[in-house]
């Protein structure tokens, strides 16, 4: 039920609204520490009223940093592929769910995202605690059991807008929490 209600808020957006937060959220998000030393980051392209994505991938790639996008799996897994700019993405409809940008060139494999110095998580609020809520599918869960298990630390950030940045979210036992959110307004860092 929480989903569907910031799911709501966020289908209210029009795209000049989503447009404004993407370019605020990549300009904070350019601030972080953590980006600014990255070699490698694991992002994703931003769907429908998701906090815009696109201005940061293109920033990222500009400083020479290589970005790493995720391809859905039929198992609700992510491949990897390398983003060379808007032009390098397809849509992609998996099934019943919405499309998708993903990377057209070379798929990577599922491990390729434990070679990221930063992973930019998406979802749809984040607690005080640092623990986030997803879209309830388990992709990002198992890039994050599989980072746990190679051993790799990488900072995890969330992208959200500022609304959705909220006391409590309901918790299982596999959550990780993120050490930062960004959203239009700025950076919250969790410890």
């Amino acid at each position: 039920m929480l989903r569907r209600e910031f799911l709501a808020v966020r289908n209210r957006l029009t795209a000049d609204d989503v447009r404004a937060a993407g370019d605020a959220l990549a300009a904070h998000a350019l601030e972080l520490h953590e980006l600014a030393h990255a070699r490698v980051v694991a992002a994703y392209v931003s769907v429908g009223a998701e906090p815009g994505t696109l201005a940061l991938l293109d920033a990222l790639r500009a400083r020479g940093v290589r970005v790493l996008l995720p391809a859905l799996l039929p198992d609700n897994d992510l491949d990897w592929g390398a983003y060379e700019g808007k032009g390098s993405l397809a849509r992609v409809r998996h099934g019943g769910k919405m499309a998708l940008l993903e990377p057209v060139g070379e798929r990577l494999g599922p491990d390729a995202v434990t070679g990221a110095d930063v992973v930019l998580l998406p979802g749809i609020a984040v607690d005080a605690r640092g623990r986030r809520l997803g879209r309830g599918g388990g992709s990002y869960d198992r890039v994050l059991a599989r980072l746990e298990q190679a051993g790799a630390h990488p900072s995890l950030v969330v992208l959200l807008y500022d609304a959705e940045v909220v006391e409590r979210v309901p918790e299982e036992a596999h959550d990780r929490p993120v050490q930062a959110v960004v959203t239009p307004s700025g950076v919250r860092r969790f410890t």
